[in-house]
């Protein structure tokens, strides 16, 4: 029997990846894929935590650059994530899978506030936990919000699911000879200004050891090849190798 190399990730879930082809909005087939994803993975007895985006919804950084002041857009964009989350909670728990949703803005209504140790319990128990409402602060990106939750429940790899199968060294929608990495250090992504995830979450990991593999999540069967340690998409680390 294959041991999985992982007891504990964090997958980051990009909000525009909710909307599928329709660009906006939250596709029911896409987010049925997702649930599924998840559900393999909580099969093999591996502990899973989320964080989400709002993109498909919201963006903070978009509505502050036509003039809207940045740490309201921002609040507004930490809303769009509880509604996904809400989103796949309910999605996961149709596949009778156990789940939490613990929100960084407390509302008690809908969600738990975000408390480490609860959280870690949720885990401990199997359950899949979602965090959401990003860091509850204005000025940072889901994006720094999962490499906050990942260090803080102790997780051993960060794992974004993207609509791309790894990191390129230019846009390969854009540049069909663009390059994909295999491997590459948070530094050098840091110094080529590649766009993975914000430097802030970038440093966050790089400062604290926690390797980073983005993969493309719309593939059917990739979160559990990538949890059992296949070389699928790019794996960030701290050295280059």
């Amino acid at each position: 029997m294959t041991v999985a190399p992982y007891q504990r990730i964090l997958l980051k879930v990009s909000g525009e990846l909710l909307a599928g082809d329709q660009g906006y909005g939250i596709h029911p087939k896409v987010l049925d894929d997702v649930s599924n994803e998840i559900g393999s993975v909580v099969a093999l007895g591996i502990e899973v935590a989320l964080v989400i985006g709002g993109g498909n919804i919201f963006r903070g950084i978009a509505a502050s650059a036509t003039g809207m002041e940045r740490a309201s857009a921002d609040y507004m964009g930490m809303l769009a994530t509880i509604l996904n989350a809400l989103a796949l909670q309910n999605a996961l728990e149709r596949k009778n899978i156990t789940t939490r949703v613990q929100s960084a803005i407390e509302m008690r209504q809908l969600a738990e506030g975000y408390i480490r140790r609860r959280a870690i319990r949720h885990l401990e128990k199997k359950r899949v936990v979602i965090f959401a409402g990003g860091t509850g602060n204005p000025y940072f990106s889901t994006d720094t919000a999962a490499a906050l939750r990942a260090m803080e429940i102790g997780a051993q790899v960060i794992m974004k699911g993207t609509k791309v199968d790894g990191i390129y060294d230019a846009d390969p929608a854009q540049n069909p000879s663009a390059k994909k990495y295999e491997h590459i250090s948070f530094l050098s992504i840091l110094n080529q200004h590649l766009k993975v995830m914000d430097s802030t979450a970038i440093s966050l990991c790089m400062d604290n050891q926690l390797p980073l593999v983005v993969f493309n999540l719309k593939v059917a069967g990739n979160f559990k090849r990538v949890a059992m340690g296949e070389p699928i998409g790019t794996t960030v680390t701290a050295d280059k190798r």
